[in-house]
This record gives C-alpha cells, structure tokens and sequence, in this order.
C-alpha cells in the first residue's frame, strides 16, 4: 500500500551540487522544500574523519562513496544493433552516491566555459561554412550566452572559494589568467593556489614552446575564505588525497563545505537519505507533475505530492528517471525522432608523460585536487580548424594528485608488470614521471543516445539505462593533433623521454574498464524548440512545465574542460527564473 505524504512547495530529485544550490535558493524564497536523495546521508565530521578518510584501497579502489553497481548499473553497447551488457565494476566513469553525490568525491577542478562552446554549431558554420560539420554530427548551440551566465559563474566561484587568477577583468587581459577566457565581472575569490615543482617546470616548458600557461582554477581554497553564504573554508594542506575522497581540512568545495551548514538549519527544508525514486507522477493530461513515487529505507512505497518537481540528480539518473515517467518523448536514432536520450556525450581522454633527468625530485606526494598549470591554446575553437578537418579541442593541463602507494606506480613503456623490474622502474620513476592531461570535447552524434534497456533491471524491478557509444574519427582526430602539439612541451622540458597516452585512436573501440572521466553530458538537452530538445533555456520541461531538470544532462554535447563549473552556473541563472518569473506567475517561461 502506497503511503501519501503531506505536500510540499518542492521537490529535489538527488542531493548534488545542483540540489544544493535548488535548496538554497528556493528556501530564500519561502518555499518549502525537500531534497529526496537515494544514498546515506553524509557530511564532513562523519565522512571526512582524519586519519580514516585518507584510505586508498577504501575510497579509490574500492568506492566507498560511488553508487552500488550490483543493485542498479547502466548497461553499455557500441552500435546500435548490438546487445548491451552491464557496467559492473566502476571504471571509465565513477558513479557517485549519498548527500553531495559527486560534489563530495570531485577533484575540484572549477572551469568556465569558453564563449564559443556555447554557440558552437553557429560558430564553426559561421568561420568554416555549413559543410564543416560532418553528416551524423548533432552538435547545437545552447540557448543561452556567455555574458547572460557570466554573473551566475560568478557567484557560484564565490560560494566555492575558488582559488585562481583572472585572464580577462572586464575586457583587460592579465599576465598568469587565462588570455582566451570570456570577459569576468570580478576576480576569483581566493588567490591561485601555490605551484608544485612539476607545474613550475611545465609552465616553463610552455612558454619556451609558445604556449600561454596560466594557474589551473581550483575549488580548493588557497586562503582562509568565508562564502556568501557565511560558510567558512580553510586553506588547501596539499595533502593529495582529493579526488575519490571528502576533504577533511574543509578546503574543497562541496555541498557540504559551503551549503549545507546553512541549509540544514532551515525549517522550511529538509533532505531524505535512502529514498529511491521510482518515477514523477504526472496528473490526466500528462502536462503537470503532481510529485513522485519513492522506495524508503524500510522499503516502503511512498507518494510525496509537490507543486514543483526538480530533477537533481546525475546526468544518467536524470535522463533515465524521465524515461521511467514517461516525460518527453524517447529519441529513435533511427528516424531521428524523439528528444529524450539524443545527444550523449563523452570526454576524449590522453595525456603526454614526461620522464625528467634522474635525480629530479617531484615530491609527488604533494598534491592537490585542481592546482596546477593549464592551457587553452588548443581549446574550443582558439586555433584555426579549417586545415585540420576535426570539430572540437582540448583543455590541457598539470595538476599533481597525490603520490598514494597503490595507483601512483609510474613505469616506462616496455616495464614488465610485475616482479624486481618491475619494482626497480618504479623506485626509478616515481620521483620523475610527470603526467601532461588532455582532455579532448566530443561531439554529439545521431548514432549515440540513451534509452531503457529491455533485458535488464535494477533491484527495483525497473529498466536499467542503456548506454550506445563508441568513439568517431573526429575525436581521433583531435586527440592526434592535440598530443603532437602538447609534445612541444615536453621537449622544451628536456625531457629524457616523453610518449603520448590516448585512448581514442583511429579505429579504438570504447573500453569502459579504464577510468577516462566522470564528464557525461546530454541526454536532456536545452535548446530554443521542443522538436530538438527536452529543456528550454531555464532548464524546463518543455512538455511538464513544473519539471526542471538541472545538471550536465542539458549540454548538447561535451567541452574539453570538467563540466562542474557550467553545471553551477545554469544552476544559479535556473533558480534566478523560477523565483522571479515562473513563482509568480506558473507555466511555460518560454512559448514553443
């Protein structure tokens, strides 16, 4: 027997980045809101503890904080004709869980986006004619612009602490920022974090190869800093433990480091651990959301009633969720009908390691999340791609994570993988191996997509997501260019040696058992019509105009920077319309 619960203003669908700053803002508005969130609760004092959280095997390779796979996965197939399989154990991609989601775990690596990427489809056909963009190719523009966010990355690198060095204040280009970012209204909050050796010798190294370096924006305090919000942050130890773990010095932004203090104290909010929806109840018409459907921790069926549903969660669990309430209809690549699932996107990963003269002492142990040296030269469309016959680039960057005892074993090409050579290249490399990363955007195609899977289900008794993709010669192609261009860097270093790493080459098949990014996108596109998107530009249904649906899930198709730092601001520019426009006066914020 379903139990009905009393109503409320709104509800959260998961309890990431996105659902924070959807609480935060709504409750300043009056409404009430609860936060519905399928993992445990976490938090900081609990989650964090030192010396417990800095556990390797734990968090890094057994994810403690990542979702269960054997109770709910996504299965994975090449083409379209093919049978999918389960994702079984976590590998290209990490799948968070719990209060904060993937805020709790991320490295903090906190990107704008660059102008262009936002009107990509007009810019390529624009500066290289229609033809540019090859048949099958489904890249869109976003409906919204670079200087309608630009408040809105603002405040969210605010509420962050965010350390770094502006390029461009107001149109003026500053030496040490980045000379191809957009226009910003203010200066980072916090100052860049301070360089290891490594990012000093890449610096370097870019400059005498004609690039222009600049500090890596990082979400992992530089300075004691207090946010908007009244949150305190502390400074970044550089104890390299980031990435796959909750930040015991409360220096890297998380829903936890800089919301939730606040929120949890408000009585017209509170969060649900351990409630798994099952689906967004739709009234008669199947035009207007009445609430949802959730499993509890005791297993009870629930019916929450809410005036406004917002889907929060990660990218897949929002696109799948729609397709479980039937919201939208699902994309056939075969006709090219149907929006929900069109235009999934992946990240192109590669990298360029560097072997320095022995007797260089990197001290890798010491490490951060995001700090670091990056570079845009290769970037969005910031070089000519008239003669290179690819759409599409690259952020690059140094940022040394940490020297932990089990993943950090660097060799050279050719080391057996186990045994005395094997331990011998190790204590030889450790200290000299430096790592390049290239991230490669990919673009969005007709042939991959999501949709439910018609074989398997979750423990639930619902289908799984299924996944079709493969990588295209397009991306091969940049990441080709990209890694002959980044060697430049390496042999300006001196290097003794230097090899290019890509996981996408001509012909290459997408292995899901390598860890690549975290960075899905698509799936629930924004756009300016419903015939080619599932969101307009607040990020509203446009078939259920009380649903909005936040997160990586609305990119038409991927960059090469970490989508966080976009997630937030759409986040912010979202809220700003649902409080100003759509309380006041509630329906469709634009006319199809």
């Amino acid at each position: 027997m379903t139990i009905t619960m009393k109503k409320k203003d709104v509800v959260l669908i998961g309890f990431g980045w996105t659902g924070a700053i959807l609480g935060q803002e709504l409750t300043e508005a009056g409404l009430d809101v609860l936060a519905l969130e399928r993992g445990e609760m976490r938090d900081t004092p609990t989650d964090a503890r030192y010396p417990q959280v800095i556990d390797e095997l734990a968090y890094s390779i057994r994810g403690k904080l990542y979702q269960d796979l054997s109770r709910e996965t996504v299965t994975v197939r090449h083409g379209v004709d093919d049978l999918a399989v389960p994702y079984r154990q976590h590998g290209s991609f990490l799948l968070g869980n719990g209060v904060g989601g993937a805020g709790l775990h991320w490295n903090g690596m906190h990107y704008r986006v660059l102008p262009e990427e936002l009107q990509l489809r007009t810019r390529y056909e624009q500066r290289y004619g229609r033809h540019f963009i090859p048949e099958g190719m489904t890249i869109r523009d976003f409906p919204v612009t670079y200087d309608e966010l630009e408040p809105f990355f603002t405040k969210f690198e605010y509420v962050c602490g965010t350390s770094g060095k502006a390029g461009n204040l107001g149109g003026r280009k500053i030496e040490g920022g980045n000379p191809f970012e957009g226009p910003r209204s203010k200066d980072y909050p916090t100052p860049p974090l301070h360089n290891g050796y490594g990012a000093d010798l890449v610096w370097k190294g870019a400059v005498e190869a004609g690039f222009h370096p600049y500090y890596a924006p990082a979400a992992n305090c530089s300075t004691p800093y207090t946010n908007p919000y009244g949150v305190r942050l502390g400074p970044c130890n550089f104890c390299g433990f980031c990435e796959n773990y909750a930040c015991y010095m409360y220096s890297k932004a998380s829903p936890q480091t800089t919301i939730l203090p606040v929120l949890l104290r408000k009585p017209n909010f509170e969060v649900r651990p351990r409630a798994q929806v099952l689906k967004i109840n739709l009234d008669s018409t199947g035009k207007k959301a009445t609430g949802v459907t959730y499993v509890d921790g005791k297993g009870r069926e629930i019916f929450q009633p809410a005036d406004l549903v917002i889907v929060t969660a990660y990218q897949m669990h929002n696109v799948r969720l729609l397709l479980l309430s039937g919201i939208g209809k699902p994309y056939n690549p075969k006709t090219g009908e149907g929006v929900v699932g069109m235009n999934y996107a992946y990240q192109a990963m590669g990298g360029v390691e560097v072997l320095l003269p022995s007797g260089t002492r990197l001290n890798p142990f010491i490490g951060t999340g995001a700090g670091g040296v990056s570079i845009d030269d290769v970037n969005g469309d910031q070089f000519d791609h008239g003669p290179l016959g690819f759409v599409g680039g690259a952020s690059v960057r140094h940022v040394r994570l940490g020297g932990r005892p089990i993943q950090m074993t660097p060799t050279v090409p050719g080391t057996p993988k186990w045994g005395s050579a094997w331990k011998s290249a190790v204590k030889d490399t450790y200290q000299r191996e430096l790592h390049i990363d290239l991230s490669g955007s990919v673009a969005a195609y007709q042939d991959v997509y999501l949709d439910l899977d018609p074989t398997y289900r979750d423990s639930y008794g619902q289908p799984l997501l299924r996944l079709t993709y493969n990588w295209h010669d397009n991306e091969a192609r940049l990441m080709h260019h990209v890694g002959d261009r980044i060697s430049e860097i390496a042999k300006a270093m001196n290097a003794e040696k230097y090899w290019v790493t890509n996981r996408v080459t001509p012909g290459a098949k997408y292995d899901v058992r390598f860890y690549q990014s975290t960075h899905t996108t698509g799936g629930a596109i924004m756009g300016a019509d419903p015939r080619n998107s599932v969101v307009n530009r607040y990020l509203q249904s446009w078939d259920v105009p009380n649903v909005f649906v936040m997160g990586s899930s609305a990119f038409p198709q991927n960059m090469g920077y970490n989508p966080t730092g976009l997630v937030g601001a759409l986040a912010y520019w979202a809220a700003k319309a649902i409080r100003e426009q759509y309380l006041k006066n509630p329906g469709p914020l634009v006319q199809a």
